[in-house]
């Protein structure tokens, strides 16, 4: 029981110190980064998709394998932003139809 540490009131600037140094007290990555990081990650998976496409289309590529895996990963990261997408949509519509 020694060890629980007590809860400290947040005032304003501390708020807006966390958002402007882009990481919240934990050390932890917020939202807005972790969704770049996110997009990133899928911008990579789809330069690779299109250049195992262009490998394949040239007759250059080594692993036939690998360049299908590297499509495929493309296509359903793709797919999971656009799910992403949609819901976040969904919920903001949502969230503007409630009446306060």
């Amino acid at each position: 029981m020694a060890d629980i540490q007590s809860i400290k009131a947040l005032s304003t600037a501390d708020l807006l110190l966390s958002k402007s140094s882009g990481s919240v007290e934990n050390g932890t990555t917020d939202f807005a980064q972790e969704l770049k990081n996110a997009l990133g990650n899928v911008n990579q998976m789809q330069v690779e998709g299109e250049k195992a496409m262009s490998d394949i289309a040239t007759g250059s590529v080594k692993d036939l394998h690998q360049a299908a895996i590297a499509i495929d990963k493309a296509e359903i990261s793709m797919k999971l932003m656009l799910e992403v997408r949609n819901k976040a949509l969904n919920a903001y519509k949502e969230i503007t139809r409630t009446q306060m």
